[in-house]
């Protein structure tokens, strides 16, 4: 491979409707955040660029829901989320937004050169059209219902419900999002970026000369290829966006696909202004972008023809993209809120950022889709990071304050066995490199544990406690070397537990060691005094852990509510039969469990004429005294019946929920016992 002088790293462009949550963690931003550190520690010049996307139409929908302006919607959201990645140590150089005056300028710049270079092709096509709104719809402005899975709330690019994709004409019944009414036809005129002039280009750059791309991104990308390329529109029918700056664009915007891939240009250039170009067209930087599988035909297939069209640019080296992280066996939906949000988790768990990224890093999606689970994020900080990583640096410090005053004590003669353990620790620095280097982020995370096995080992191996009452000169070669493996996990885990490799340095009382040093055997002098020792990890318990389980449950719970229709309409009945139903309204005197049944409350009620009583099935959702006082609807001529020997002389109305709840029918004001509802 060659050798470059810089790296440039890119992320997606998280879209500013909503936070981040784990599963944009995984796939690209912990990843890239690793990546960046590791060639920092190297001591390369490196810059990690980031950036919410603003624009498009799911901004605009949200916006006109809550009745606010879509920058009233990017604001909030670019504030979270920056914040959010700040607060976990995501360390970009600049984390800028595509409604920023630079990007504006950058965008309009880029679509202006190729349109006056006659790169783009312009289409007329028909596209559906809200004459109550006066306006064109965009996809996700139109929904109907879906051809393949009967959702009736499909949007016009996708039934969110069986996840097919979809064109707005597919939809059966469609309408508009805006108006509610039925959309008509229209036509209207675009330009279009034409991917089928490049495509022999596009096959020569990545399936000849790109065969090291992980197998998930070269095999899409074969896909797509085979499947022939079709010129891909560059401009959309709204007013939220990048206005096209040409002339016949007015009403026109640049399409959120073509605009948002520029922002890592104008981020760019806001940071290193006079030498931003050095980053993007120098041969010598290394351009590599991180992202999630959704976004891999933009950044391998759209984007490099989109630079390629311009003619000035380095085209990326790599784009090493994750698949998708589930959660508890489900897939994440932000539109279900089925997902763990960044920023809750850091309100919810203070302190505990490194975890975090420990338990995605070692769940990566990185060849194929992975899942997470709290139990398993409990399981892997109790048993990797307490019981492995910070159980053998407590020890380590702990009998070193216990025997040498907390002093790195003197490394006498050394055995067969030192020799081996230092030659094993020496050996990890090779490993990790080799991981880091092809983007193998789980397994270098595996191999940094591995060195704190090593110590664990060690010291279980050699029983300096026991050696302790005969031989202070090995217990102390022991500790020695003990030490040195710890100072060795502060450079092997920056890249991955930057939290705690700051907090271990303190510990050792020492300053950032750079990667050249991993493997060495002498960073803390003999002599050197130690901090008192503290623990790295804290166990965590159910009790920090079920709440978000029992969270998700709820959220599991009502989704299901939420997708289950109505029971149909039963058959239709005569008024005549109606009126024979005499409904009134009675107050609860008394209530309580009917013995030996789960489901069955005993009510007696003042019904104006006496009083009654009624046995209903409602002991699963009302606790009897709750209902004490409270008037409720009744059936007050159904023919009594007996149930466990009570007889029962009516039925109080109730409503089923979706979820199968029950809901006491009770009149809004107080009416007198014995009133006929009707």
């Amino acid at each position: 491979m060659k050798n470059f002088k810089r790296t440039l790293i890119t992320t997606a462009l998280p879209y500013a409707n909503g936070p981040v949550h784990i599963g944009h963690l995984a796939g690209v931003y912990v990843p890239a955040d690793i990546y960046a550190r590791y060639k920092r520690l190297k001591g390369e010049e490196v810059l990690l660029i980031g950036g919410s996307d603003e624009h498009g139409v799911p901004i605009a929908i949200k916006a006109k829901a809550e009745g606010i302006t879509p920058q009233d919607v990017v604001d909030k959201y670019h504030n979270i989320i920056k914040n959010s990645f700040q607060e976990l140590g995501i360390t970009f150089d600049i984390y800028s937004r595509t409604t920023s005056r630079q990007h504006y300028k950058t965008a309009s710049n880029f679509f202006k050169k190729l349109h006056d270079e006659g790169k783009f092709i312009e289409q007329t096509s028909e596209q559906y059209y809200d004459e109550d709104a006066k306006q064109f719809l965009a996809d996700r402005y139109i929904v109907g219902t879906c051809p393949h899975c009967g959702n009736e709330g499909a949007y016009g690019d996708q039934c969110e419900k069986c996840g097919t994709s979809l064109s707005p004409t597919d939809l059966k019944d469609p309408h508009s999002a805006i108006s509610g009414s039925k959309p008509v036809m229209r036509e209207t005129k675009h330009w279009y970026l034409p991917l089928n002039e490049y495509e022999s280009w596009l096959r020569e750059w990545i399936l000849d000369s790109h065969k090291e791309w992980k197998s998930n991104v070269y095999g899409q990308c074969k896909s797509w290829l085979d499947m022939g390329l079709q010129p891909r529109a560059v401009s959309r029918d709204l007013d939220w966006g990048i206005p096209v700056p040409v002339a016949g664009g007015e009403g026109k915007v640049l399409y959120v696909w073509f605009d948002a891939p520029i922002g890592y240009i104008s981020n760019t250039q806001e940071l290193r202004p006079n030498d931003w170009e050095k980053w993007w067209k120098d041969s010598e930087t290394r351009m590599i972008h991180f992202i999630g599988k959704d976004n891999i035909v933009f950044h391998c297939i759209v984007f490099p023809t989109m630079l390629r069209a311009e003619g000035s640019y380095n085209l990326p080296d790599n784009v090493p993209a994750n698949e998708f992280l589930n959660l508890e066996g489900d897939k994440i939906s932000t539109s279900r809120n089925w997902a763990v949000w960044l920023h809750e988790y850091l309100r919810d768990f203070p302190g505990k950022q490194d975890v975090l990224r420990y338990v995605l890093t070692a769940n990566a999606p990185e060849t194929k889709d992975n899942d997470f689970t709290w139990r398993d994020f409990q399981a892997r900080n109790n048993n990797e990071l307490v019981a492995i990583y910070g159980n053998f640096v407590n020890r380590a410090l702990v009998l070193t304050h216990k025997y040498f005053e907390g002093r790195v004590p003197v490394r006498g003669e050394v055995t067969d066995y030192d020799r081996e353990t230092m030659e094993a620790f020496r050996q990890v620095k090779s490993v990790l490199e080799d991981n880091l280097e092809n983007f193998h982020f789980r397994e270098a995370q595996k191999e940094a544990m591995n060195l704190a096995r090593i110590g664990n080992k060690y010291l279980a191996d050699t029983e300096p406690w026991k050696l302790a009452k005969t031989d202070m000169l090995r217990v102390g070669t022991i500790l020695n070397i003990a030490l040195q493996i710890t100072a060795n996990l502060s450079i092997a885990f920056e890249p991955f537990l930057p939290f705690s490799s700051k907090k271990l340095l303190s510990l050792l009382h020492a300053e950032a060691f750079g990667w050249e040093h991993l493997g060495a055997v002498d960073l803390l002098p003999e002599g050197h005094q130690l901090a008192a020792a503290e623990l790295l990890f804290d166990k965590m318990e159910d009790d920090v852990i079920v709440p978000q389980i029992e969270r998700l449950a709820r959220i599991k719970k009502e989704n299901e509510a939420r997708s289950r229709k109505a029971e149909p309409i039963a058959a239709e009945v005569a008024f005549e039969d109606f009126e024979k139903m005499d409904i009134r309204v009675g107050k609860v005197l008394e209530c309580c469990k009917v013995p030996k049944t789960d489901k069955l409350l005993q009510f007696k009620i003042d019904d104006g004429l006496g009083g009654r009583t009624i046995i209903s099935g409602i002991a699963a959702y009302y606790k009897p005294e709750d209902l004490v006082g409270k008037e409720v609807c009744f059936v007050a001529n159904l023919a009594p019946r007996k149930l466990r020997g009570i007889e029962s002389s009516g039925m109080i109305l109730s409503a089923v929920n979706a979820d199968g709840t029950l809901r006491v029918i009770m009149p809004e004001v107080e009416v007198a016992p014995g009133s006929k509802v009707g």
